[in-house]
């Protein structure tokens, strides 16, 4: 692995969270050489890079808008086009696609036939594109076999504002809706999520605290604003998360269906470094998927600096058997290019 470099292309907060220095010092007793990129400069002399390892998701959604972000972008991506020998953690056609919740969910809803014998599946769910008539709404939520209570989320899964999320009781309560938006069944169970990091071909499965039981069916319960982040703090002591009955514990995931789920989003997905927000339906002890995140946080899993930097050596060694390169004198040091723009 000496003089090997990996280039990281993360926002300010993301390097916070990750503690990449100390990374780049794990990384650096293994003869890997850890470079911060700096978007704002060419890359060409930043290089070259064996790996980029990345979460472009701030550029990605500015660039919707914002001309500067769309420049930032295109250099990145014209960078990638002319120097196809170094490996994209993860693909950016990937990435942009778990970006928006249209898309993941059309991912998830078809798990239950892929993955049938492991009885996996995901809610049922509806996109709302447009603020058309509520009675069109309703009249949808209902076709498609949707039950109350539902929980609503912004279509775009990325910053703050994804967090936002409600809980509606009612088909009248509908207007509080905010397009667009995905609408989900929400599924009891037992005020326990289950936070599944991939990286690579390991897995590793953190309990968390989620949403307590509510009565299924329309009831005249007003609508609850809530931040999912907040809820599922590993800290997090909240009235949402506490629950109303005394119920036994439910028993945790199948590690075997939970490997079978990973194999299969990492085909489906193409990527290595994501995580899974499962739940156990307190009912049917169904494996239930709610959502798919980007390069997430890795919080309460400490084998996370080891597991990246196997993962990133196994994707070297591959590559090196494709095309051989020189080795050359390794580098230890962390080279900081300056204030990164992925911010």
């Amino acid at each position: 692995m000496s003089g090997r470099r990996v280039g990281f292309c993360l926002s300010d907060k993301k390097r916070r969270r990750m503690n990449l220095g100390a990374f780049a010092d794990f990384c650096a007793a293994h003869g890997v050489e850890v470079v911060e990129i700096d978007l704002t400069q060419p890359l060409v002399p930043q290089g070259p890079f064996d790996v980029i390892v990345h979460k472009l998701s701030d550029v990605i959604v500015e660039a919707e808008h914002d001309s500067q972000s769309q420049q930032l972008l295109s250099n990145f991506q014209s960078y990638v086009s002319t120097h196809p020998s170094t490996v994209l953690l993860d693909p950016l056609p990937a990435m942009t696609q778990l970006l928006d919740r249209f898309a993941s969910y059309r991912i998830m809803s078809k798990l239950h036939n892929s993955l049938r014998d492991w009885r996996i599946c995901s809610p049922p769910y509806l996109e709302i594109h447009s603020a058309s008539d509520l009675s069109s709404i309703q009249q949808t939520v209902m076709a498609q076999g949707l039950s109350f209570p539902l929980i609503c989320k912004t279509r775009v899964a990325h910053g703050s504002l994804s967090h936002e999320m409600s809980l509606i009781f009612s088909a009248g309560s509908l207007t509080d809706i905010h397009p667009p938006c995905v609408l989900q069944s929400f599924v009891n169970h037992g005020a326990v999520l289950h936070k599944v990091f991939v990286v690579g071909d390991k897995h590793f499965c953190v309990e968390r605290p989620s949403l307590k039981n509510f009565p299924s069916g329309p009831c005249d319960r007003k609508t609850i604003f809530f931040n999912s982040h907040q809820v599922s703090k590993p800290e997090s002591s909240s009235d949402l998360t506490a629950l109303d009955e005394q119920m036994p514990c439910l028993p945790p995931p199948s590690s075997q269906a939970v490997a079978a789920l990973v194999r299969e989003l990492r085909v489906q997905l193409g990527m290595a470094l994501f995580g899974v927000d499962v739940i156990l339906n307190i009912h049917t002890h169904t494996l239930t998927v709610i959502d798919i995140n980007i390069f997430p946080g890795y919080e309460g899993v400490p084998q996370f600096f080891s597991s990246l930097l196997s993962h990133i050596e196994s994707v070297l060694d591959k590559q090196t058997s494709v095309c051989p390169r020189a080795t050359s004198t390794p580098k230890t040091t962390l080279t900081t290019g300056g204030p990164s723009a992925a911010l």
